[in-house]
Order: structure tokens, then sequence, then C-alpha cells
């Protein structure tokens, strides 16, 4: 048992024996980069007092107050005090804790335990060791590990006992730009004394972004606030004034930036570090760690630049695809190349960080290609568009394309293909019948899909939904795009048109769900049940037609309802809440679609004597655009015919012993679910701790260059003064209390209280029914949540930048549909 190691004899195998911080201090001490001397208190130590499953079982304060009480053994005692005193006669020095589950590359754990700097002497450098064994059982540390799905009695502290630097400047420097994510930048922070006030916040320290050879950017803080050590021990905290010189030269810049490559080369990916710099000039590292919040770079085989776009993101999925949801994908991603571009092994579709991703570079370069998508998204998803659109100027994208002829020929052989001319005359000429025929299509796919393998059903039978499906709802749209053209009208008139649409599958289902609430408020047995968490038979009746939907159900490896009703119970909870009549889903529906056809007649008689086209017109939009959520309902029904399938062979390797749950297969790939033997648990374990571990991860870039920069974080658009600033997206202005809610399944949201989210999909759309407004960070004009939202009469407003951090639960806000204009009220 080892109780004490120095530097010089640790590595980042030792992790367990001497926790993160101190391995990376030995690996940097071995690169030969200048660490100061130290030596790491190991975990054998901390064991020694410490019963691990005891203090896990009881609160962070008892375990705090037993470490506190509990004496130094001897020998302990006596290993510390002789390699303390290797470091020199009273030397000062920083006592820092170092944790088994710290300094990780998906947790860095910076802060959560204590430091204690500028300790001087025997008996002060072991209590300081006693007192960082405590602080692991801090709320903060012990809600971190929470949060990070990190067992507290597999933790154990170790404690680094370094020789303290006498800082003249220092503070701390990250060998990628972490706000960014462009990983050839570093950035430095620095402020006089010691690095514990820029680390801590405490200070506005001076910012220094160094690109290449290039010092790109400098801007100084007002440096009001030093710590510095005192003689004999500790420190003091003082007020020095607002201080406007820069503490770094830029001779002192280049030689950070000159280590801090030099770490990142040792390690093999970017680190964020701390430094400083004592009064002869030298320069000292005091720590390295992993960036833990960059998101991962795609893989570049060909090294040039490329421009990444996030679909599931947009999809309205923040959370990663299991492996058996991109195993789908990307059958269907073959299918629509080799349709779309005839080139089923395009290497367009990519995937990273557990989601999926479409390579755009070849369509920014193209003038076509650019125009049309960053339209289309416009429309779908309005701030990703915004932010491609930001690319335009950049010279590694500049158009090498301006020919539209190979577009044009493209669209005309995929409308021949698809007859889309024969479906607009016939959506024009007789929209009921082409609604009845769209309609048929679900039995027609089913059946299709029964005959062929999963892989065969995905490839044939969801990309074709779209042409055949899509120029149906579109004639509707482009109806009212007409209308626009022809008759003046104000904001909002039109979106007044799109209300309480017919032939809407996903309002046909909120709407099922509305009436199963009243069903079970009907029926005093069905209630009681319900109350007491039994399944009346109603709840049966409405899975057996809609439990292959569910919340992120564009994930094949999903559970549905179906297979877990909590969501559905979730809702038909708040609709039993529901008490105003006049706020009922199914007469706020109706009231959308009279004032609907009341609108149609004021717009009918504006245009004189076009009225008549008018109504031609809006009727065709009134009886088409509602199949616009139809496409995706057929998909979302194919895909859970294949669960089932899958299951069944979830179950059969279940029953071999290669599965440990039958859950488990959607951890796999189609060519492992089918491989005739091996043990594939530890397959599915290794794959189920990356999954949860993005499960964690807080921001999601929308475009994602290849050299890793997040390109929201770099186009902001224009600065909006007040107000929070979206997208328009169902007319009218609403006033009352937000409710941030980031996942629906058991979301409580009262009667007429504002949805905040950052997202929609069918899944979220029940929860419309008794909300006041909406404001989602993501979408567009045309996005499903803003269909729906109008379809419901609610104001809405879609692609505000960081509504759900920006807007606090409990908070006034008005929104208003017709400007785009969110705004946060005193209460």
């Amino acid at each position: 048992m080892s109780l004490v190691i120095d530097f010089s004899s640790i590595d980042g195998t030792m992790l367990a024996v001497v926790g993160g911080k101190a391995a990376n201090l030995g690996e940097l001490t071995g690169a030969g980069l200048p660490v100061p001397q130290g030596f790491c208190v190991t975990t054998d130590a901390y064991r020694a007092v410490a019963e691990a499953d005891a203090l896990a079982s009881t609160t962070p304060e008892n375990a705090r107050r037993t470490l506190l009480e509990t004496a130094v053994p001897q020998e302990i005692r006596d290993a510390i005090v002789n390699a303390y005193r290797q470091l020199g006669d009273g030397v000062p020095v920083a006592v820092r804790s170092s944790a088994t589950a710290e300094d990780l590359p998906f947790a860095s754990f910076a802060g959560q335990q204590d430091t204690f700097l500028n300790v001087v002497g025997e008996d002060e450098v072991v209590d300081a060791v006693r007192r960082c064994w405590a602080s692991l059982w801090t709320d903060r540390a012990v809600s971190y590990r929470e949060t990070n799905g990190i067992d507290h009695s597999t933790t154990y502290l170790a404690v680094v006992v370094q020789r303290m630097v006498q800082s003249a400047i220092s503070g701390v420097m990250f060998t990628a730009n972490p706000v960014t994510g462009k990983r050839d930048q570093i950035v430095i922070d620095a402020s006089p004394g010691l690095g514990e006030a820029v680390v801590s916040g405490a200070v506005n320290p001076d910012h220094f972004v160094v690109d290449g050879s290039e010092i790109v950017e400098k801007r100084l803080g007002d440096k009001k606030f030093v710590i510095r050590s005192l003689p004999g021990g500790g420190t003091e905290h003082v007020e020095v004034g607002e201080n406007e010189e820069p503490r770094l030269t830029d001779g002192q810049i280049h030689a950070l930036a000159v280590l801090g490559r030099k770490v990142q080369q040792h390690y093999g990916a970017p680190q964020d570090t701390e430094w400083a710099i004592d009064a002869d000039g030298e320069l000292h590292l005091t720590q390295a760690r992993p960036i833990t919040t960059l998101f991962p770079l795609p893989d570049n085989p060909d090294g040039d630049d490329h421009v990444y776009f996030c679909f599931s993101l947009a999809q309205g999925l923040e959370r990663p695809i299991t492996p058996m949801g991109r195993a789908a994908f990307g059958e269907v991603a073959k299918s629509a190349f080799e349709i779309i571009i005839g080139d089923p092994a395009s290497r367009s579709y990519v995937e990273n960080g557990e989601r999926i991703f479409f390579d755009v570079t070849k369509v920014l370069r193209s003038k076509v290609g650019r125009e049309f998508v960053t339209r289309l998204l416009g429309v779908m998803e309005a701030r990703s568009s915004e932010v491609l659109r930001g690319l335009f100027d950049d010279p590694r994208f500049a158009i090498t394309n301006s020919s539209p002829g190979p577009a044009i020929k493209r669209v005309l052989r995929l409308a021949r293909r698809f007859r889309v001319p024969v479906t607009i005359w016939k959506a024009v000429a007789n929209p009921e019948k082409a609604v009845r025929n769209a309609l048929l299509m679900e039995r027609e796919i089913l059946e299709m899909s029964a005959n062929l393998s999963i892989e065969q059903a995905l490839r044939q039978c969801v990309v074709p939904v779209m042409p055949r499906l899509a120029p149906t709802a579109l004639v509707g749209f482009a109806m009212l795009g007409l209308v626009s053209k022809i008759v003046k009208t104000r904001p909002g008139e039109l979106q007044t048109v799109l209300r309480g649409l017919p032939n809407n599958i996903t309002t046909e289902m909120d709407m099922a769900m509305w009436d199963l609430a009243q069903e079970i408020r009907r029926d005093p047995v069905a209630l009681r049940q319900f109350q007491d968490g039994e399944r009346p038979k109603e709840l049966d009746r409405f899975l057996a037609k809609w439990g292959h939907r569910a919340v992120a159900e564009i994930d094949l490896g999903l559970p549905r309802w179906s297979d877990d009703s909590t969501y559905v119970t979730g809702v038909v909870r708040n609709f039993l809440r529901l008490e105003d009549d006049d706020a009922a889903p199914d007469a706020v529906f109706a009231r959308g679609a009279a004032e609907a056809e009341a609108m149609i007649e004021t717009l009918a008689r504006r245009a004189w004597g076009r009225g008549w086209f008018v109504r031609f017109a809006l009727r065709r939009t009134r009886l088409l655009a509602g199949l616009r959520e139809y496409p995706k309902y057929l998909i979302i029904t194919l895909f859970g015919a294949l669960r089932k399938r899958i299951s069944d062979l979830g179950a059969e390797l279940v029953a071999r012993g290669r599965l440990a749950q039958t859950d488990d297969v959607y951890f796999l790939t189609f060519e492992e679910m089918r491989s005739a033997e091996g043990d594939l648990r530890s397959v599915v374990a290794a794959r189920r701790e990356v999954y949860d571990r993005e499960m964690r991860r807080r921001h999601i870039p929308r475009v994602l260059l290849s050299d890793g920069t997040d390109a929201e974080a770099v186009h902001h658009g224009g600065p909006v003064e007040g107000d929070l600033a979206g997208t328009p997206a169902s007319a009218g202005t609403i006033t009352g209390i937000a409710r941030v809610v980031m996942d629906p399944v058991g979301a409580h949201l009262e009667p007429g209280e504002i949805l905040v989210a950052p997202s929609t999909d069918p899944g979220w759309t029940p929860l419309f029914l008794t909300a006041g407004g909406l404001v989602m960070e993501m979408g567009g004009a045309n996005s499903h949540g803003a269909v729906v939202a109008r379809e419901y009469g609610i104001p809405a407003v879609v692609g505000v930048r960081e509504a759900v951090t920006r807007i606090k639960t409990g908070e006034r806000i008005t929104v208003d549909g017709s400007t785009g204009a969110v705004t946060t009220l005193e209460n």
C-alpha cells in the first residue's frame, strides 16, 4: 500500500491510486514540462480513514463530519510530513483534491472539491489534506457526481501537495476555443496574483485569443481584485482598483501558446490548463485536464474544409440517437442519395457525437443549392438557415458551381419518376379525392414492408413517401402563397386561414387524446383506476390506434407509447385539470376552423372581382395543407411495425444468452443483430455508456465545421435590443406565465401557461391543447410546432435563440406571434 508518491513516479495509468489531477501532473512532469515539484497522498490513505460504502449511504453533511472528526492515523501523518520535508523547510504549498472521478474526458469536476493555497507547516499540511478528503462530500460535489451518473461508493480522493508558485501573473489557458469550438485557437485569461481569482470567476481578467502565430483578440479586463499569499501561510483578497494595462506582453502570450500546444500534443486532445508566471518571469504549468465541453470532430478523411448540418437537432432531437436509430437512418440515407443524386455510397451522411449530420459543403458551393436549402430551412428551422447564410462570405465555401442546369435536370427527372405534375393536377382539380388517395398509403406501405427485410423496408418504403405525398400538401401552401400576391393582407391574417385544418393526422391524434381524457372523466370506474395508477380500458383502446407514436419518435430505438405510456398518462392528467369549457381543445379547434372560414370570406371580399379565386384557392389550402404531417406519420407507422420485428429478434438473443434484456437490441446494428454467434453484452454496455454520457451534453451545434467551429457561436446574427426575437409562427398576442419544459414526459403544464421548449415533434403536441402560447428555440414558420400552434390558434414564436435559458419558469412573458417578439415582464 502506497500512501505517498512523488510526481516523478506518477503517470496517467495510475488514476485509481492518485486521482485525475495528480495523474495529469505526473504525466506533465514526465513529459519534461514546467510543473512545480510535489507529491500525492494516494487513495490508499483515504481508504484507510474512510469507508466509502458507509459514507455513500449517509448524508453529505454526515460524511463530511465523519472525515473531519476522524484522526489521521500516525502512519499516514508520518508519510505526509516526510514527503513535505523533501520539498524544503517550511515551504509554502498548494494542497488540492484529486478525485478518481476528476479531470476525465467527459467530466472535469473543476472546482467541485476544495483547494487550500499557501499552506505552511507540517500540522497545517496534514489538516489541509483531511479537509480535502471531507470536500469529496460537499453538496456541490455530490450533486455533480449524480448529474454525471458516477457512483459515490466507487469514488475516492487523493490529495496533491505541490510547491506554491508565488505568482505575479496567473490564469487559465484553453488549447481550443471553448466557446466557438475552433481547434486551432488558443484562449488565455490572465490576471495579477494567484490564479484562484481567475479560476473562481472573482475577477474580470484580460482575455487573449491566439490563432496560429497571430494574436487575433485582446480584450482587457478591469482586474480590480487580486489574491495574494500572506507571509506565514494563507491568502488575502485585495481590492486594487481598475487596471487597464495588459498583464501579459506579446512575448509571454506566444510563450503560453507554445506551452499549450506542447501539452495538447502530449495528450493528443485539447486541454484546459492553469499556469502561473512568478516574479522572475518563469512560466509554470500547474494543471491540465481535458476540455469536456467540446463537441467531437467529425471524421474527415480528405482533410478539406467541410460544413455539417445537424439533421437530428433540426428534427427536434437534442438527445443522442440510439445505434439502431442511426442504422435505420443510414439505410434511409442510402436510398435518398441513390434516388436524388444517383450515388447510394455518398459520404454526405455523417454520424458524430451519437447524432446525425449531413455534409452540406457541396450545397453551399452551389448557387442553386445554397439558395434552395436556406430558403427551405427558412420555413422549417429558421435559425439554421440564418447560420448557414452566415457562411456565404467565407472564402472556404465560395460558390464553384453557378449553373442551374444540373439542378433543374435532377428536379425534372424526379418529378417525372414520381409523376409529380399529375399529383399536383389531381390535387387542384379534386382535392377531396387527392386526400382519400393519400390516406390509402398507410395500408400499402405496411403490406409492402411485411414482405421485405428490415433494411429493404427502410430503403424502399421511406424516401418515396415524400415525392408521392408532399406535392399534394404543397399545393395547399402554394394556393396560400398565390392569395398573398393578389390580396393585401395584414400580419397574421393568412395564418388564421390555417387554423383548425382538417386532414391533419397529428391534430386527429391530439383530439383522440383529449377524447380519452373525457371518457375517463365521465366513467367513475375508469377515473378511479386512472388515479390509482392502473390502466383503464379506454387507455388500451387509445394505444391500440396510436401506440406506435412517441416523443423523439424518429429514433427507431426509442420506446413507443405502447411500450411506455407514461407520457400519455401525464398529458391526460393535464387535461383532467382543465375545467373551462371554452378553453377545451375541441372548442378551441372548432373556433379556429370558424375563424378560418370567416377569414376566407374577408379576404375574398377584399379581392373584389377576384374573390372567386380567393375562395377557390383557400378552400384547397384548407383541405390539403393538413397533409403536411402525413408523410412523417407514415414513416413512424412503418417504424412501429419494424420495431416489433426487431424486438422479437432481441428476445431471441436474450433467450440465447447473447443479450441481457430485449431493449439492448437497439444498441446494435442490423448486422450485429443477425450475427450467428458471440456475446453482445459487452458491446451494448460500452455503447450505453457513451449514449448516457451524450445524454448529458448541454449544447449541440446546429452547424459544425470540420475544424470544430460551432458556426452559430461565431455567427450571432444582428443584435436585438430588449425583447427576445424569433420567427413569427402563429398570430396573436398572449401574456402569461412561462413554463420551461425540456422533456414532455411527465411535464406539468397548467392550462393557459406559455410553453417554452427547445423544440417539438408530434409527441409534444398534446401539450399545445392546454397551452396559452408557445416559444421554441428551434423551428421556422412552417416547422411542425408552428403548424400545430396555428391550427390550435395559440400565439407562437419559434427560432428564439437560447429561449430555454433566458426565460425562466414562473416569469410573466408576452408572446407576439405576429411580430416574433417575446417580452419578459415584471411579475
